[in-house]
C-alpha cells in the first residue's frame, strides 16, 4: 500500500511546539527531545507505524533522528526503516533534519566488523549511508572505546571522514574521560571540534556526572546528548507492582528481570509519588530532571507509539525543580 503523500505540520516550529539548545561551541541547536531508533524500529515492526512516529515527532519539531549500524534488529534494520521513510517522505526536508549514527559495536563477522579500526569505521559508514538513502549524516560517533586500537587510529578515521563530506561533524559515545579529554585535544587540533558526547544519564545512573564526562564536555566547549532517560523503562509505571508478562523485562531484553529487585520498586514508588505531586508521570518526570541539567544539549527518547512521543514532549514544559523535590528525589534514590 502506498502512503500519502507527506506534508510536514506548517507549525512544526512554532513557539512553545519544541525547544532547542545549542550544541556546545558550535552553530548547531538540537531539539531537547531527539528520537531515538534503538527500539521499535527493526525489520519485525511494522512499517506502517515506524512511519507515525517518525511523521509525529518532524510534525512536532524533532529535527534530530539518532541512529546506529547495528541498531534493529536484525542488525542495520532500523537504518533501512529510517531510510525508506526518509525516501518517501522526508527527502525534499533534508535540510530540516539532523541524521546521526554511530559505529563501534559488532556489525559483520569477521575481524574486521567491529571496534575501532580505520577499515570498520569507515566501511560501516558507507554501508549505513546506503541503508538509510543519504548522501551524508550530520554526525557520525564512534560508539565505544577500542583498547586495542590504537587511538589515533580511530580518531584519524574520523578526522577523515568529516573532511570527505560523509558526516558533518564528528561525535564520541561512552569513552572514558582521560581518553575523551585526549581526543578531545586530537580533534581539535585538527580542526575537527567534537560536536557532541553521547552517554547515559538517568536518576538512577548518574555515572557520567560522578566520573566528570559532563563536566569535561561543558569545559572544552562540546555537546552532551542523554541515552536512556527512562533507565530502560525502570523509570515507568511499568514496574512499580513487580515484572509484568508483557514487559521487556520479562522478555529478558537488554533490562534483566533480576534486576528488578524489592529495593528497586521501592525507589521507583516514591520516585512516582514525587512525580504525581508534580502533575507528572514518573517517565516525564525522568526526562524533565535530565533536562533540568543545562550542560545536556538533548535527550534521546525511544517510544513504541504516537501517544508515547507524544507524552515525552510534554516532559520539556517541567523542567524546574525545587531544591526540595531534587532532595526528595535523591533521598528516594538512595
Amino acid at each position: 500500500m502506498i502512503p500519502p503523500v507527506y506534508s510536514p505540520a506548517d507549525e512544526r516550529y512554532s513557539d512553545g511546539n519544541m525547544s532547542y539548545r545549542r550544541c556546545g561551541r558550535s552553530g548547531i541547536l538540537l531539539p531537547e527531545i531527539s528520537l531515538g531508533l534503538w527500539h521499535n524500529f527493526g525489520a519485525g515492526d511494522p512499517l506502517s507505524r515506524s512511519r507515525e512516529i517518525l511523521r509525529y515527532a518532524f510534525d512536532h519539531g524533532i529535527t534530530h533522528f539518532d541512529l546506529a549500524n547495528n541498531y534493529g534488529p536484525p542488525y542495520g534494520s532500523a537504518e533501512q526503516t529510517f531510510g525508506e521513510i526518509f525516501r518517501t517522505d522526508f527527502r525534499p526536508y533534508r535540510d530540516e533534519m539532523f541524521i546521526s549514527t554511530k559505529a563501534g559495536y559488532d556489525m559483520w563477522p569477521g575481524p574486521y566488523g567491529n571496534w575501532g579500526s580505520r577499515k570498520y569505521l569507515m566501511a560501516s559508514l558507507d554501508q549505513s549511508l546506503r541503508r538509510m538513502n543519504l548522501d551524508y549524516v550530520d554526525i557520525f560517533y564512534i560508539h565505544r572505546f577500542d583498547p586495542e586500537t590504537p587511538i589515533e587510529e580511530t580518531l584519524q578515521a574520523l578526522v577523515d571522514i568529516v573532511r570527505s563530506g560523509k558526516a558533518l561533524y564528528a561525535g564520541i559515545s561512552r569513552w572514558p574521560l582521560e581518553a575523551t579529554k585526549l581526543a578531545f585535544e586530537y580533534l581539535d587540533r585538527r580542526d575537527t571540534h567534537c560536536l557532541l558526547f553521547q552517554d547515559r544519564l538517568n536518576m538512577l545512573d548518574r555515572s557520567s556526572v560522578y566520573s566528570g564526562i559532563l563536566e569535561e564536555t561543558q569545559q572544552a566547549g562540546v555537546g552532551f546528548i542523554a541515552f536512556s532517560p527512562l533507565a530502560q523503562g525502570l523509570l515507568t509505571n511499568r514496574y512499580l507492582h513487580g515484572v509484568p508478562s508483557d514487559s521487556r523485562a520479562a522478555q529478558g531484553r537488554f533490562l534483566k528481570a533480576d534486576t528488578i529487585t524489592p529495593e528497586i520498586i521501592r525507589r521507583t514508588r516514591e520516585l512516582n509519588d514525587i512525580a504525581e505531586s508534580r502533575r507528572q508521570s514518573l517517565a516525564q518526570m525522568a526526562i524533565s530532571w535530565v533536562l533540568a541539567d543545562k550542560r545536556v544539549t538533548s535527550v534521546i527518547a525511544g517510544c513504541s507509539s504516537i501517544n508515547q512521543l507524544a507524552d515525552t514532549i510534554c516532559a520539556i514544559k517541567h523542567t524546574d525543580f525545587t531544591q526540595e523535590e531534587l532532595a526528595l528525589i535523591d533521598n528516594a534514590i538512595g
